[in-house]
């Protein structure tokens, strides 16, 4: 008797029964669609992520050969007959290295976008990242090289190898799985002690090469962004 008095009620409300039903079908539906989004949206979040990792390892790639092919360069001027020579080579890795600083911009913006350089384009305003300023000090050093006569030269390819050897640790430390979570937000959204044992060696490095070449002119390191008074 029990049962029959509620399907005789549930018949007699039949709409606001089904109204309930709707609703209720109508909330599970959106949970479950809800979860699947997010689902879809970390599975597109990991993708970008492996292929945005898939190109900066080609970049930095690039930048590893390019530093190596300077260093060798420099250990190496001598064996370069005319000056002519040594100039085409010179000149060549030049363009490389300063190539792929621009390149790097894509993976490594700038820090501190909005409290230095207000007056440059968007892509060179702020301070540019430890491993951006190797592939830099790399290009300095390389443009005040001279193939006879050089005092400095005979470190150069030494200053040139701790450049790359800071690009290296840089470049690791960006795609090491192991830092997956502290890397979500990518490489420029790091808080400044994340990167301060970097910054530091890159700071190091910079007094280095200004000890090394005085005839630098000091406003190239004006903002640390030299490569917009070598271009």
């Amino acid at each position: 008797m029990l049962l029959e008095g509620i399907f005789g009620r549930a018949i007699e409300h039949s709409e606001v029964v089904i109204a309930f039903l709707s609703a209720v079908i109508s909330v599970v539906g959106a949970l479950v669609a809800g979860r699947e989004t997010r689902r879809q949206r970390s599975l597109q979040t990991a993708r970008l992520r492996q292929s945005l990792d898939a190109s900066s390892l080609d970049w930095g790639n690039q930048a590893i050969d390019a530093l190596g092919r300077a260093a060798a360069f420099s250990r190496n001027r001598h064996l370069y007959n005319t000056e002519a020579s040594f100039q085409t080579n010179k000149i060549n890795l030049l363009i490389a290295i300063s190539v792929l600083v621009d390149r790097g911009r894509m993976f490594f913006p700038n820090i501190d976008p909005a409290t230095r350089g207000a007056n440059k384009e968007g892509a060179y305003r702020g301070k540019r990242p430890p491993i951006l300023d190797a592939l830099m000090w790399s290009y300095v050093e390389l443009d005040c090289l001279k193939r006879e006569g050089d005092t400095a030269a005979e470190s150069s390819a030494s200053f040139i190898d701790d450049c790359r050897r800071l690009l290296v640790s840089e470049l690791q430390a960006h795609l090491d799985p192991r830092r997956t979570d502290e890397i979500v937000e990518r490489y420029h959204d790091q808080t400044h002690e994340n990167r301060a044992e970097a910054m530091a060696r890159a700071k190091a490095l910079k007094l280095r090469l200004i000890e090394r070449r005085p005839v630098v002119d000091s406003a190239a390191f004006q903002n640390n962004d030299p490569d917009e008074d070598k271009k």
